[in-house]
């Protein structure tokens, strides 16, 4: 089957790596300034297609390709983490099938494992959907849901449902696909993450911040209000004043409210990650 595949994401990327697709075209967004260093890099998506021989596309705007595509009378056109929107005339032009890594209409947007996290959700999962105007608000022909367990975080639980996800594609992409609209109640955003949503406020549960630290390792880190990166924590029995600081018995913790988090790793501004024995021996509370 002749395919193209629009993507950008390292989730994106392992979608496609573990997919049995092999497009005509990959097209990627443009390599972008990135890091302390704004070292100039692909994207995930152009580095895996390069290194398995696919030809690839990085333009400034995806309408500028729309006649390259059309060239290429693709049977189907596969979106996934692009990041950017798709307009007209792409959108009418292909039926573009969009990878969503959530039980849709649940976490419409752009950060749905990272937000389904934060909600304490119990599952989430894969929808296929045929892309339209509104934000993920497709008919969907295909979902597989996963339980999100205690231990997952970003890392684990995007791998996850990258496999699912890749082997959804492969099991659409062979077999003609029947699209059901999605229902109009149970509607939820999964707004893009700022800054704010890193930070570990004391003004929050110990339960909501221990969800926030898994949500966002190991890609974008968790902090305290003090600039303290906390990349593994877990709600402990220790009493400690809501945004103090603490420790005991080599232990680290952070107050919250109601409760408190212990933090396992950290990582000082500017520094290495460590674990909280090796930072309190360093720096002490």
């Amino acid at each position: 089957m002749s395919t193209v595949y629009i993507g950008s994401s390292a989730f994106a990327a392992s979608v496609l790596a573990q997919s049995g697709m092999r497009p005509a075209l990959v097209i990627t967004r443009p390599p972008a300034a990135k890091g302390r260093g704004r070292r100039v890099t692909p994207t995930p998506v152009a580095v895996l297609a390069r290194e398995a021989g696919l030809a690839v596309a990085e333009p400034e705007r995806l309408e500028e390709l729309a006649a390259e595509v059309a060239a290429l009378s693709p049977e189907a056109v596969v979106l996934c983490a692009y990041g950017a929107l798709v307009r007209e005339p792409l959108l009418s032009a292909h039926e573009i099938l969009n990878v969503h890594p959530s039980l849709l209409p649940r976490w419409r947007g752009a950060a749905p494992i990272e937000r389904a996290i934060m909600a304490g959700d119990e599952r989430t999962g894969v929808s296929l959907m045929r892309l339209v105007a509104a934000l993920d608000a497709g008919p969907v022909c295909a979902v597989r849901a996963t339980a999100i367990s205690a231990e997952d975080d970003y890392g684990t639980l995007s791998e996850r449902l990258a496999t699912i996800a890749a082997r959804m594609l492969d099991e659409a992409l062979a077999a003609p696909r029947v699209y059901v609209e999605q229902p109009l109640d149970g509607v939820t955003y999964a707004e893009k993450l700022t800054a704010a949503d890193r930070e570990l406020s004391p003004q929050r549960s110990a339960a909501e911040l221990e969800r926030t630290v898994r949500a966002l390792h190991p890609h974008i880190g968790a902090r305290l209000p003090d600039g303290l990166g906390v990349l593994a924590a877990r709600i402990a029995e220790h009493a400690a004043a809501p945004g103090a600081l603490t420790a005991a018995d080599g232990r680290l913790y952070y107050g919250a409210d109601p409760g408190t988090l212990e933090l396992l790793v950290v990582r000082p501004p500017g520094g290495r990650a460590m674990d909280a024995s090796a930072y309190l021996r360093g720096h002490g509370v």
